[in-house]
């Protein structure tokens, strides 16, 4: 893109029916009063989840009508099994108790199909300064505990507070709602593919809304936090930071050809606000996404996430934003060409929290194309998708696109210190380059982040990480389809994805919420979409080793199983 002056401004067009305030076209419709029971009026689970399980834990009758959270309510009576379903039929009650108090230890279905605790990565056998005999729970099977009381741990938890009571009346109603569904189990410690709660059960995990590309607690990740640490964690912002300048310097290694500024902020959101205020700059005011693109959700990217649900109670929002198809040019075109040289396009290139909706190939190219036509702006949205997730570093790579902006975070992370980045075109990023004051963040390109970035990059290179999630990718949806294949044509739709970005999409979203709590009961955690609430997205890290996966296939089977069953019966 040539960033010449915007041309004068063209007379306004009537507003488009697909604008930013127009319904998307799947979202998870909001729970009704009817469908609430005895629901606190300040409990209200919007989407995503709420459609899946959230809703259902408010209709289940979770949350008494003052606000406050009602005794002895199952975890499993939960709304998204569907009406007229008993509070103890869902197998998620011996798994999830209310309360927050840990269940006895529970076998899982799948328990021996494998041995968890040895399907361990190749790097972490390399854990730096380990203390001698420190548990890590490395033998413990999904609903096992290691050592203490007999009761599966509510000996050892009987003495902290509630964490939901604490959530009710510290955090907030609805998610402690969501919270009981769940049986006020709490994350406590994690490593490699697993996730441990408070009561010793373990978590196989194939969810994390693609940050864990690299695993939790990625020992050389951890090692350069800690360093940073104890050195210089935080920066005075008058003096150069080397820890950013080198960070900077490794991710644009990566990235397309010529986009080599790196701007470092806290999180995806913020990386998409900097891209749209840096579109602002040079005059592109007017800001085309695509339906069901998500960007995130404070306010100028909440404007670009286009779905209804998030968007209607923040209107007005930005203005001149417009939303088209995605995966089809001719309605980008369209919306090009009554924009010409003030528009910006921000695009993601597989969607997300859309449900895995992958384009035709050569859609990104022909973007690319259209925006240099029309004087627009590129923005390719690599949050989610980029940092080796879809096989490649980035999505883009796959078609040889350049593009003007470009957003990454989550896997940025290495899964320890929050991170993500607008890396741009020295065109593009001229305006930030300049003026080093005009968009900045008291934490933003922090030293202990910058050290887990760069840490994550040069762990990536020296385990060639993005190549392992492309091999592991094809042999990951393989098997899914292979599991899911008896249910084509009745529950499941589809099964597709790219590298380590896999979807499971469903005839009806009740059975999403069915499904993701059979896995849980059986020690599995997947993730729900935001913007596509029939499917069901799988974001495994690439450390995944094959006991760990044969356990993941055996588990989805016979959730799937029992999940047909109930849809059915």
């Amino acid at each position: 893109m040539t960033l010449s002056p915007p041309s004068p401004p063209s007379p306004p067009s009537p507003p488009s029916p697909s604008g930013p305030s127009a319904p998307s076209t799947e979202s998870a419709p909001p729970a009704t009063q009817a469908d609430r029971g005895a629901a606190p009026d300040d409990v209200a689970v919007t989407g995503g989840v709420g459609a899946a399980v959230g809703a259902g834990a408010v209709s289940s009758g979770a949350a008494a009508s003052d606000g406050a959270l009602a005794p002895d309510r199952g975890a499993a009576a939960v709304g998204a099994a569907g009406p007229g379903r008993g509070a103890s039929a869902h197998p998620a009650a011996a798994t999830a108790p209310t309360g927050g108090a840990a269940a006895p230890d529970q076998a899982p279905t799948a328990e021996d199909a494998a041995t968890p605790g040895r399907a361990t990565a190749p790097h972490r056998a390399a854990a730096p300064d380990r203390a001698a005999g420190q548990d890590r729970g490395r033998d413990l099977p999904p609903g096992r505990s290691r050592g203490g009381p007999p009761d599966g741990g509510r000996g050892a938890s009987a003495d902290r507070p509630d964490i939901v009571d604490l959530y009710l009346k510290h955090i907030g109603s609805g998610r402690a709602v969501m919270g009981r569904v769940m049986g006020g189990m709490a994350e406590v410690r994690s490593e490699g593919t697993w996730i441990q709660a408070d009561d010793g059960r373990r978590f196989l995990d194939f969810g994390g809304y693609g940050v864990f590309i690299l695993g939790h607690r990625h020992p050389a990740v951890v090692e350069a936090v800690h360093r940073q640490i104890d050195t210089h964690p935080l920066a005075s912002r008058v003096f150069l930071e080397p820890v950013a300048a080198r960070a900077a310097q490794a991710l644009a290694a990566h990235t397309p050809p010529g986009v080599d500024y790196v701007h470092f902020v806290n999180s995806g959101a913020e990386a998409t606000e900097a891209a749209l205020k840096l579109a602002r700059a040079h005059g592109r005011t007017s800001v085309i996404t695509t339906r069901r693109g998500f960007h995130g959700k404070t306010l100028g990217a909440l404007s670009v996430t286009a779905n209804a649900t998030y968007q209607t109670p923040f209107q007005p929002l930005l203005p001149d934003v417009t939303q088209v198809a995605y995966d089809d040019p001719a309605d980008l075109e369209q919306a090009l060409a009554a924009r010409r040289d003030r528009a910006c396009v921000i695009v993601e290139p597989v969607q997300g929290e859309g449900g895995v909706r992958i384009p035709r190939p050569g859609y990104l190219r022909q973007v690319r194309a259209l925006c240099r036509a029309y004087g627009a702006l590129m923005v390719v949205d690599e949050i989610q998708t980029g940092m080796g997730r879809l096989g490649t570093w980035w999505g883009v790579d796959a078609e040889e696109v350049s593009p003007d902006v470009l957003l990454a975070g989550k896997g940025l992370s290495g899964g320890v210190v929050p991170i993500a980045a607008m890396a741009a075109t020295a065109e593009a990023y001229a305006p930030f380059s300049r003026d080093p004051y005009l968009h900045t963040s008291t934490f933003g390109a922090s030293p202990i982040a910058c050290a887990a970035a760069l840490a994550t990059v040069r762990a990536m290179e020296e385990e060639n990480t993005v190549a392992r999630a492309a091999a592991l990718g094809l042999r990951v949806l393989a098997a899914v389809r292979d599991v899911c294949a008896p249910h084509k044509g009745g529950l499941v739709r589809e099964v597709r994805g790219r590298g380590l970005l896999i979807g499971i999409e469903f005839a009806e979203e009740q059975a999403v919420g069915e499904l993701l709590l059979e896995l849980i009961a059986r020690g599995v955690l997947v993730n729900h979409s935001l913007n596509s609430t029939r499917v069901l997205r799988l974001t495994p890290p690439a450390v995944v080793e094959d006991t760990a996966l044969d356990l993941f296939l055996t588990t989805l089977a016979e959730a799937l199983r029992s999940t047909a069953d109930r849809m059915s019966g």
